[in-house]
């Protein structure tokens, strides 16, 4: 390179040189490393920082792992006017009132014979603090990289000089919002409490639910840098080991830098992550959690969500709703066979209409067929295009309704679907009888409880209206064919999909398509709560008492 610019080049190069050299130089004063390559520093792993008796030495270690954290809050002062230490925690994160007024005040007014104890260490750290400090919830800490996650957890740590052990107090206390109604799975009658982002008000939400120290709730800490918390619960005495175990392997096998929402842990664990269909159920209702943990299964609560996932799941549940539980077994039962009717119209309806208006109008009666034909009269489009704009605009219209504010999203959603529809009919673009199909469509997909399962046959809906459209009912067929036989290979945690289907378990069937009375489901899953089928005793149909004392006027005559 010639010219004018050669000079501020070389310039530039250089300045750029010896700034990396001085950042090299910085990071290896700290114990760090700079990847030329990637123009990142690289820091050393916890493992590598060891606690000491120094107290100085603990907190150059500190300020280290924890430069350039502006929320990072360091007390120090003297234990009894004796012992130099010092408090670590995160504002924000941690309860400052309780730790200016209660745990500094307290250790500062410690007596001078505890704080002499402190200082010859003729006994245990935690025996004397505990005379010392007002607080219950205390643990012991020996290395640097638990000192760190409880730092991140909100605790406050208590170093102290001379010590190469430190205490993390409980102190957490952070914004969140409060315990209100489900969004997403609302009822008219049932509890109205729903899980929050905070994980530990969702596994207390379980623990007021489930008095019983065999429910269980192991803790498992995900994420290199997000460092989520991840609580399996289950009920000791009802859920499988093998399942327990299996949960407990896929979940620390998961190698990811961060976890955000459950969704992540769900993609990352289910049996066939290629299938469309969702094979683990999620839910943001407690009641819901403990009902599957009641049959035997197993809950995943993640921290920064309020919706927790349940496993294994069949495909039965994603028709079934908790209002299904709390309205008599009548109601209940029309109302699981009629999502089951909308479950077909929402995946088949369309693709039937295409069907039968392009390859089979000798199914249709004369006078209906005479009227559909005289609707498509002058429409540019063959009946499948029809359809795909149709869903498609549906789709689109549903999708901008999500998006948009809570209060115009509904009106433009619904405003804007019947506006383009009558537009497209005045316009001659598309028939009556399609808006009115993909109407009922849209409707159907609505009815479901789960949102999962509605996506997933909306994505299906496209794949059987193209076949509609190339094969006619023969394509419908096919295409029911490939769903059956893709369903009955999927598997949740080892349980088939279809229970209680195939394998095939008529007793099963009394929580299944219609929901039979309580007093008559004596029995738990066979494929999930084998080790304790019995739920309850036999003989709980209610009688009408027997009468001992007649009414007056109903003697003998």
């Amino acid at each position: 390179m010639t010219g004018p610019y050669r000079k501020p080049l070389r310039a530039a190069l250089f300045r750029r040189w010896k700034q990396q050299g001085r950042q090299d130089k910085q990071g290896q004063q700290h114990g760090q490393a700079f990847n030329k390559k990637t123009q990142k520093t690289i820091y050393p792993p916890l493992d590598e920082y060891q606690l000491t008796a120094d107290l100085k030495l603990n907190l150059e270690q500190l300020q280290q792992i924890f430069a350039k954290c502006s929320d990072v809050v360091r007390r120090d002062f003297y234990c009894g006017q004796m012992v130099k230490v010092a408090l670590i925690y995160i504002d924000g994160m941690a309860d400052k009132k309780l730790i200016e007024d209660t745990l500094v005040r307290t250790l500062q007014q410690a007596s001078p014979e505890l704080a002499r104890e402190l200082v010859d260490r003729s006994r245990d750290l935690a025996t004397v603090m505990e005379k010392i400090m007002p607080m219950t919830d205390v643990a012991v800490v020996d290395n640097m990289a638990s000192l760190v996650k409880h730092v991140l957890d909100g605790d406050t740590v208590l170093l102290l000089d001379g010590y190469n052990r430190v205490l993390a107090l409980s102190t957490r206390s952070w914004e969140h919002r409060t315990v209100d109604e489900p969004i997403a799975e609302s009822v008219v009658r049932g509890p109205r409490e729903s899980f929050i982002e905070s994980l530990r008000t969702n596994t207390t939400l379980i623990r007021r639910r489930l008095k019983t120290p065999s429910l269980k709730m192991e803790t498992i800490c995900l994420g290199r840098y997000t460092m989520t918390n991840v609580v399996i619960t289950y009920l000791e005495d009802l859920a499988d080991p093998a399942v327990v175990r299996e949960v407990r392997q896929r979940l620390e096998g998961i190698q990811i830098d961060g976890i955000l929402e459950s969704a992540y842990i769900e993609e990352l664990i289910e049996d066939n992550p290629s299938s469309p269909f969702p094979q683990i159920d999620h839910t943001e209702r407690p009641d819901k959690v403990v009902a599957a943990l009641l049959e035997g299964r197993v809950g995943i609560l993640v921290d920064n969500t309020p919706f927790a996932l349940i496993v294994p799941t069949i495909f039965i549940q994603f028709i079934q709703a908790s209002e299904d539980y709390y309205e008599r077994y009548y109601l209940s039962s029309f109302l699981r066979i009629a999502r089951f009717v909308a479950l077909n119209i929402a995946l088949l309806l369309p693709a039937a209409y295409v069907a039968v208006s392009t390859f089979h109008q000798e199914m249709l009666p004369t006078n209906l067929l005479i009227r559909l034909a005289s609707q498509r009269e002058g429409i540019p489009f063959p009946a499948v295009i029809e359809a795909l704009i149709m869903e498609l605009s549906f789709e689109l219209l549903r999708e901008a309704g999500v998006r948009l504010p809570r209060q115009v999203g509904q009106a433009v959603s619904i405003v804007g679907a019947l506006v383009i529809g009558e537009a497209a009919v005045s316009a001659g673009l598309v028939s009556p009888a399609m808006v009115i199909v993909v109407a009922l469509t849209g409707i159907s997909s609505f009815a479901l409880p789960s949102f999962a399962m509605a996506i997933t046959l909306r994505l299906l809906r496209f794949i059987m209206l193209i076949l509609a459209g190339t094969l006619g009912f023969y394509g419908i067929m096919l295409g029911l064919l490939a769903i059956l036989v893709h369903l009955n290979t999927l598997r949740s945690f080892g349980v088939p999909y279809l229970a209680p289907v195939t394998p095939w378990n008529f007793s099963d069937f009394k929580d299944a398509l219609i929901r039979t009375p309580r007093w008559a489901m004596n029995s738990r899953p066979s494929q999930i709560g084998y080790r304790d089928p019995v739920r309850q005793g036999a003989g709980l149909k209610p009688t009408p008492p027997a009468s001992s004392n007649p009414r007056p006027g109903e003697g003998k005559s």
